[in-house]
């Protein structure tokens, strides 16, 4: 196996000058950098990053922790976070903690072996004392964890009052507002407060139908939702707080008789890819999925390189008015 020393005779320089090309310090020549990476290609050198990381306190790689990677939303938004990494001279370790508080502390120790540069937390089942103890830059999505650690979502409530106005504006005079479970400490829970504010203003009829802990097993939705048209037939109106419960709401409408939109108007929320996919096609809360991963990457960064950030970061949301409305 070849060795610094190698790719540093076989280019004619030093084992300095080949260490400044790796780690692209001070200044070197065209003429030299390109002989020691034609000397790499030709001895089959592989740097050790371990080492590099070691030597720099850097290893230029994100560790990025969600709970379901299955899930639109946060495929989509891992999806992001690569790419804007990677944009950025970042890897990323992608981890699915699948709710599981065991599996995610596992992760998180592994992140921390190999020296990650900072943490993006979309996954939260641990205690919030387990993420304070981490001393790496951390960013968390959709849940608040402390004073001096930067936390990124939406607009929650915005995105509530929007869709809860909406099927108001249509006509709709029962609805059924389809969450998660709100013993969860996090911020999406806004949404099921701008729900209840703006019922109440409008005195429409209303019920909250809340998932189990796992909020991201299908299998409860058909039941849930089968259940709600079975125990409430005159509801006209369901707001979703993810696209894929909203999904399953329409094929169960559908399946029961009901015509969406003439019968049942259903808002989702997240706006993920598969909204414009369905027929009828979704109306749906967009959250900028883009922009959560752009910025997510610039805040640890940001951190990395000791510059001042903003510790809440709130993204506007839209409505996308579509076919089920």
């Amino acid at each position: 196996m070849a060795t610094i020393h190698d790719v540093a005779l076989k280019s004619g320089v030093s084992v300095t000058t080949v260490s400044r090309v790796l780690n692209n310090r001070g200044y070197i020549s065209e003429t030299t950098r390109n002989k020691v990476f034609g000397a790499m290609k030709e001895l089959g050198y592989q740097p050790n990053d371990i080492a590099r990381s070691l030597l720099r306190k850097q290893s230029n790689i994100i560790g990025l922790i969600i709970p379901n990677v299955s899930h639109p939303f946060f495929s989509e938004l891992a999806d992001q976070v690569e790419y804007f990494a990677y944009q950025a001279g970042y890897k990323v370790l992608l981890c699915n903690s699948q709710l599981d508080p065991t599996k995610e502390w596992d992760y998180i120790e592994m992140l921390k072996r190999n020296r990650v540069d900072g943490i993006i937390m979309g996954s939260h089942t641990l205690e919030v004392d387990e993420y304070l103890s981490l001393h790496s830059p951390i960013v968390t999505f959709d849940r608040k964890i402390g004073e001096s650690i930067p936390h990124l979502g939406s607009d929650n409530y915005r995105g509530g009052q929007l869709a809860t106005q909406h099927l108001i504006d249509r006509g709709c005079r029962k609805i059924a507002h389809i969450c998660g479970n709100l013993k969860l400490q996090v911020l999406s829970n806004h949404r099921t407060d701008a729900f209840l504010d703006i019922v109440k203003k409008y005195g429409v009829e209303h019920l909250i139908i809340q998932t189990d802990m796992n909020v991201f097993d299908q299998r409860q939705y058909e039941i849930l939702i089968q259940a709600l048209l079975k125990e409430h037939p005159n509801i006209d109106g369901i707001f979703a707080t993810s696209d894929i419960i909203a999904a399953f709401a329409v094929k169960e409408c559908i399946r029961a008789g009901k015509r969406v939109p003439e019968d049942v108007r259903i808002v989702g929320y997240d706006d993920v890819g598969a909204a414009r996919w369905l027929t009828p096609e979704l109306t749906s809360i967009r959250q900028p999925i883009d922009e959560f991963g752009r910025l997510a990457v610039e805040l640890i960064r940001m951190q990395v390189e000791g510059q001042p950030f903003e510790i809440a970061n709130v993204l506007p949301v839209e409505l996308m008015v579509r076919a089920t409305t």
